[in-house]
């Protein structure tokens, strides 16, 4: 291989090994949040703390998961430029990589636009409202996204390594 080209294909490593740790911290941090934080906070017996604190540590969480999510996205989409592997889209046999991108659209539609335009505040109303009802509705929402999140990484995983569907 003359230099260009390996320079070439040890960006190609690094975009993917930078996408699969995005991942990591992404998902892995919606899988924090949906099996030990939201339960932790349904348990508190006072909702005006369940909102603070719940606020408190996702507000934190929004930040690492903007930062993920764009990096991932960007890595992704080098990857599939290098590779030229658009076509892809074309068929079901790559259904994960249709996944993969429709749970990134979702995360980044929700991170970037809906909660900074109304997500956050109505969380915040109805949570007032009625705590257990809608910490009830929030989590049931991230397990349903975590699980969709999990076939992904299992189908791209399998995937990427031949496995064909």
């Amino acid at each position: 291989m003359d230099n260009t080209l390996m320079e070439s294909f040890d960006l190609f490593i690094m975009a993917r090994a930078v996408h699969i740790s995005g991942v990591v911290l992404w998902i892995g941090g919606v899988a924090f949040v949906t099996l030990v934080l939201l339960p932790a906070i349904r348990e508190m017996t006072e909702p005006e703390k369940r909102l603070e604190l719940f606020e408190q540590l996702e507000g934190r969480f929004a930040i690492q998961a903007r930062i993920v999510t764009l990096i991932t996205g960007l890595s992704g989409l080098y990857m599939l430029d290098y590779l030229d592997a658009w076509d892809r889209y074309q068929h079901l046999q790559f259904w994960w990589m249709h996944l993969m991108t429709f749970i990134w659209a979702v995360f980044t539609l929700v991170l970037f636009v809906l909660e900074p335009l109304f997500l956050h505040r109505w969380f915040h109303h109805q949570a007032t409202i009625n705590s257990e009802k809608t910490f009830r509705k929030i989590q049931r929402m991230h397990r349903i996204l975590l699980t969709l999140s999990m076939i992904a990484v299992l189908g791209a995983v399998m995937g990427a390594h031949g496995y064909a569907f």
